[in-house]
C-alpha cells in the first residue's frame, strides 16, 4: 500500500462509500414519505413555461459557476502549481467528500489530503484549506449584514412556523461563534504561525501518533513556511481571491433564488428574504447530521421558504429537484472520479 492509500480517511475507502451514499439515498426517502404520507411527490404540481426552463436552465450554470470558482481559487493558492484538470479532481473530489461528510466536518478534513496526492506538501495544503475556511467564513460574516440592509431580522423566520421561534438566538449565537472562529484562524495564519505548527507538534506527541512524531515535525514546518508564504503576498491577490469566494458562494445561493423563480412567481426584494434564510440554513447544515445534510437539508428548504411556496406537495417536488441539481451529482462524479484518481 502506498502512503498516499495509508493516509486517505477511512471515509473514502472502499465500500464505506458504497454505504454512506445508500444513508444518504435513505434518509431523503424517509424525510419525503415521512413528510408527505398522504399526498406523494408530483411534477405534476410544477407548471413548466419557456421561462421555467430558462431560470432553471441558469440555476444549472450556478452550480458549476460555483465549482469554477473554486478550480479558480485553489490554483491561485497553490500559486498555479496545479493544473486545471488537477484542479478539477481537488474540487470533485472535495465536493464529493463533503456529500458524503456529516454536517461540520465537511469535506475540508479529506482536502488535505486531496491535496497531498496532487504532490503539495501536506503543512501547505493544510494551510491553503485552512485560508479557504477564512474566506468562506468571512463571505458569510460580511453578506448578512449586507443583507440586513434590505430585510429586517424577523423575516428570517417563516410566518406560522411556531416551532422555528428559537431559531434565530441560535442564529445569531452561532455567527458570533463563526465570527470568533475566524479570527482565531486569521491570527494563526497571517500573525502567529508559530501556533499552528506548535498543534501539529502536540497532535503529534499523542501516544498513537508519537511514532510519527518527524512527520509531526515536518508537517509543523510547512505550515509555519506556507503561512509565511501567504503572509507576504500582497493586498491584491488576497481581494482577488475573497472575490472569487464572493463569486463561489454567490453562484451557490442563486441556485434556489432561480430555481424558484422558475416556477414561482417572486418579487425583487422576496430574493433578498430567500437568500437571508438560506444563510440560516446554511448555518443549521454545518452542525452535525446526517451525511451531507441529507433530509434535513430538504426539510430545512421545505420550511424556511414555505411563505413563496402554495402548498407543501409542491415544495418537497422543488427540494428533491434542489437536492438532484445540487447534491446528487457529486455523489455520481465523486463515485467515478474518485476511484480513477487513487490508482493514479
Amino acid at each position: 500500500m502506498s502512503g498516499s492509500d495509508r493516509e486517505t480517511p477511512k471515509l473514502l475507502r472502499g465500500s464505506r462509500v458504497l454505504v454512506v451514499i445508500l444513508v444518504c439515498l435513505v434518509l431523503t426517502v424517509l424525510l419525503f414519505w415521512y413528510e408527505n404520507r398522504k399526498s406523494p411527490i408530483s411534477f405534476a404540481d410544477i407548471s413548466w413555461s419557456g421561462s421555467s426552463v430558462f431560470f432553471l436552465l441558469l440555476a444549472l450554470v450556478m452550480v458549476a459557476s460555483r465549482d469554477i470558482a473554486y478550480m479558480v481559487r485553489i490554483r491561485l493558492l497553490s500559486d498555479k502549481f496545479l493544473s486545471w484538470k488537477q484542479s478539477f479532481n481537488v474540487i470533485m473530489i472535495w465536493e464529493f467528500a463533503s456529500a458524503l461528510s456529516p454536517g461540520i466536518v465537511g469535506g475540508s478534513a479529506v482536502a488535505m489530503f486531496i491535496l497531498r496526492g496532487e504532490k503539495i506538501p501536506l503543512g501547505r495544503a493544510t494551510s491553503m484549506v485552512i485560508i479557504t475556511a477564512i474566506m468562506d467564513n468571512l463571505f458569510y460574516i460580511v453578506s448578512l449584514p449586507i443583507l440586513f440592509l434590505f430585510i429586517s431580522a424577523s423575516q428570517l423566520r417563516p410566518t406560522g412556523m411556531s416551532w422555528l421561534e428559537g431559531v434565530l438566538p441560535f442564529f445569531l449565537a452561532g455567527y458570533a461563534a463563526m465570527l470568533l472562529f475566524t479570527v482565531i484562524l486569521f491570527l494563526s495564519v497571517f500573525f502567529y504561525p508559530g501556533i499552528l505548527s506548535g498543534i501539529f507538534r502536540l497532535i503529534f506527541r499523542l501516544p498513537y501518533l508519537n511514532r510519527r512524531k518527524e512527520s509531526g515535525a515536518r508537517i509543523a514546518n510547512d505550515v509555519r513556511t506556507a503561512s509565511l508564504e501567504f503572509k507576504e503576498k500582497s493586498m491584491s491577490f488576497w481581494l482577488k481571491i475573497f472575490l472569487i469566494t464572493v463569486w463561489s458562494w454567490t453562484s451557490r445561493f442563486l441556485v434556489i433564488n432561480l430555481m424558484l423563480l422558475a416556477f414561482i412567481d417572486t418579487g425583487l426584494m422576496d430574493q433578498f428574504v430567500i437568500l437571508g434564510r438560506q444563510l440560516v440554513m446554511w448555518l443549521v447544515l454545518i452542525i452535525p447530521s446526517t451525511p451531507g445534510g441529507s433530509g434535513l437539508a430538504e426539510l430545512l428548504f421545505t420550511n424556511f421558504l414555505s411563505d413563496f411556496i402554495p402548498n407543501g406537495t409542491l415544495a418537497l417536488s422543488l427540494a428533491f429537484l434542489w437536492r438532484l441539481i445540487s447534491y446528487y451529482p457529486y455523489l455520481v462524479i465523486g463515485s467515478i472520479l474518485y476511484p480513477r484518481w487513487m490508482r493514479r
